[in-house]
């Protein structure tokens, strides 16, 4: 879905990503993909020029559900190491502590950049995708699973044992 990355826009796409993954069966991520998305749209929101407009994709695709935030900003994001008091400046350490993987791409044609992050699913979820859901997220299984390209930014977060499956 595209729109623009406003406060009030980010409590409604919450929601939206919230629902579709409540079809998925996929109840146990809500918070965190709910997280991530939100940090990503406060980036977008913070560093974008007056154009906020920007597209978020929520993709489950062989046992991971990806997200990807596209805007319009040629500047690439930014990991920032923030004191204990800083009030911003984490958004970036929040995705990659909820998430498996994390990274960002260019646009080929200069007109932005795409921030995504992974979890993985729970194997009963992927079997109840439609194939319609499938056959639309494998655009995005190169760029989430193929080696670093040039441009592109992979980060990976250590395992943490956890009792509530995480998909990516």
């Amino acid at each position: 879905m595209e729109f623009q990355a406003l406060p009030s826009r980010i409590g409604q796409v919450r929601r939206i990503v919230s629902a579709q993954l409540r079809y998925w069966h996929l109840d146990p991520l809500i918070d965190r993909v709910a997280l991530g998305v939100t940090e990503l749209l406060a980036n977008v929101h913070q560093h974008t020029g007056p154009d906020k407009r920007c597209t978020l994709e929520l993709v489950l695709f062989q046992g991971r559900v990806t997200v990807s935030v596209r805007d319009y900003d040629p500047s690439p994001p930014r990991v920032r190491t923030s004191g204990a008091l800083a009030t911003s400046g984490r958004g970036l350490a929040l995705v990659a502590a909820v998430s498996e993987a994390w990274g960002m791409r260019m646009r080929p044609d200069g007109s932005g950049k795409v921030v995504w992050f992974t979890l993985p699913a729970p194997l009963t979820a992927t079997r109840t995708v439609p194939a319609t859901a499938r056959t639309a997220a494998a655009r995005w299984a190169p760029d989430v699973g193929a080696a670093a390209a040039p441009g592109v930014e992979r980060r990976r977060t250590p395992q943490r044992p956890s009792s509530v499956p995480v998909t990516s």
